[in-house]
């Protein structure tokens, strides 16, 4: 009888302890929150180049731990009302013209990850969230992670931005997107802080204005003002000439919207091109 005791005794201790373990392990997942980013993609023909913003992508995706899936927020999916991708292998989109066909060429055959597009469309309660299975990944997507990611094999999904909506709006939204993080995605808007094509010019310089907006966004997302950022308009004449059209603006919004105030924030590929685009760049929340 002892005996019989003694081993159940043994039992429920070995049980007692393989449950501390997983709770130990659950634990530590639940600590872990995934980084949040945002990503200056300016021309599609980094996809394919090699120069100072393809390698500052590369060397990115060198610090980042793996996702278990990435949530891309793009400035080119615009629609009337807010959508998630929810196919299990989007196509690569490629949404520009006048490109060499080598650009054309790229694929990014990543999987598609419906079991978290379902999840956002849960967690976002400020509007209903339709499952979409056409849109695929843009280059404002893929253009980044093919060289972030090159190895495709992470799940990637896409959510739109709802372009009849204002800024405050969209950091909003984007509150809601904070817990996936905690659930393993990395969510990464792409766009550019400044980026008007209308006065592009096709050399390695910037205008005044240019430099200028981007300074003080710069100042106000490492004061962690994230009003400011809301009320760029504010800023007036720079502010109407970086920003003619706030496309590539909002998924800005959406990276500080999934951010708390205290995390870390580190910039990459800190500069203006092409006269009026800013590609800089920041990781919040990587230790």
């Amino acid at each position: 009888m002892e005996r019989r005791k003694f081993i159940k005794a043994g039992t429920f201790s070995l049980l007692a302890m393989q449950l501390k373990e997983f709770s130990n392990t659950f634990q530590q997942e639940q600590d872990i929150v995934m980084p949040a980013m945002f990503v200056g993609h300016g021309n599609p023909m980094n996809a394919i180049e090699d120069n100072e913003f393809s390698r500052g992508w590369e060397a990115q995706g060198k610090l980042l731990p793996v996702p278990k899936a990435i949530l891309c927020i793009s400035a080119h999916w615009l629609t009337r009302g807010t959508r998630v991708a929810a196919m299990e292998k989007p196509e690569t989109i490629h949404d520009f013209g006048g490109f060499p066909q080598t650009l054309f060429d790229v694929q990014y055959p990543a999987p598609g990850s419906p079991e978290f597009a379902k999840e956002t469309s849960t967690v976002i309660t400020k509007t209903k969230v339709e499952l979409d299975f056409e849109w695929g990944l843009d280059h404002g997507c893929w253009s980044v992670l093919n060289k972030m990611f090159p190895n495709a094999d992470i799940p990637v999904y896409q959510l739109s931005i709802d372009y009849y909506q204002t800024p405050a709006y969209h950091y909003a939204l984007a509150e809601e997107l904070k817990s996936l993080r905690k659930k393993g995605v990395l969510i990464m808007g792409s766009g550019n802080i400044v980026h008007n094509l209308g006065m592009v010019q096709w050399a390695d310089t910037a205008y005044d204005w240019a430099i200028e907006f981007d300074t003080k966004i710069k100042e106000f997302i490492d004061a962690r003002n994230h009003q400011g950022v809301i009320n760029y308009k504010d800023l007036g004449k720079s502010a109407l000439l970086s920003v003619p059209t706030n496309d590539h603006f909002l998924p800005l919004i959406y990276t500080l919207g999934v951010t708390d105030t205290k995390e870390a924030i580190s910039y990459f590929n800190e500069k203006n091109t092409m006269g009026a685009v800013s590609m800089r760049s920041f990781v919040a929340g990587l230790s």
